[in-house]
Parts: C-alpha cells; structure tokens; sequence
C-alpha cells in the first residue's frame, strides 16, 4: 500500500507531503495504481518548479517508493493550489472501491 501524507500548518496551509511504499495492485511495470501516483505527483512537482517561485526540497527513494516533499517557508499561492490539486486526484483513487485497499491518503497538522 502507498500511504500519502499531506503536512498542513494551523491555517490548513499545505508544507509538504510525503509517499511512502509501493500500491502492490499488480506487478512492477504493470501496477495502475503506483502509475497513477507517480504521474501525479511528479507532475505537481514539475508545476511547483516550472510556474512558481517556490523551491521544494524532494528527498526520494525510487527503490523503496519514497518522497518526501517540503519547502522552507509556507509555499505560495500557486503552490498551494497545485498541491491542494494533488491532494484531490490521489483522494479520488482512494475513494474507488477496486483501488481503496492500495492507497490511503491522509492529513497531518505541523
């Protein structure tokens, strides 16, 4: 199971995000699941660095299925759009029933 973990502060301001593990829904090369993750999170990444002044800092682990994303300072705006966009997409997954038991999403206040 992947296990995503989103980081907001008091003012439920995203800070980051974690994904941690493989979704184990089919074999490597053929698991929807760890795609459908992959594709959206490398995508919010490839945003927050392309259309935004914020810097993330990625420490990841593509072995081990783990990154985790954080920023110095409360991102901006657009930031915080884009991750809240992130946050909706791997929710969604997890709301389908065939593919609950492969991802679980959660929010953690820092």
């Amino acid at each position: 199971m992947t296990e995503i973990t989103f980081y907001r502060n008091e003012e439920e301001a995203y800070t980051g995000f974690r994904v941690d593990g493989h979704a184990g829904y089919a074999e490597e090369g053929e698991d929807i699941v760890c795609a459908a993750i992959s594709a959206l999170t490398t995508n919010t990444i490839n945003s927050i660095m392309e259309f935004t002044e914020d810097e993330p800092d990625i420490d990841e682990d593509e072995e081990e299925g783990y990154m985790d994303v954080s920023f110095f300072e409360v991102p901006g705006h657009d930031t915080q759009l884009l991750i809240r966009s992130l946050a909706f997409g791997l929710s969604n997954i997890e709301a389908e029933a065939e593919y609950s038991d492969f991802i679980h999403v959660m929010f953690e206040e820092v």
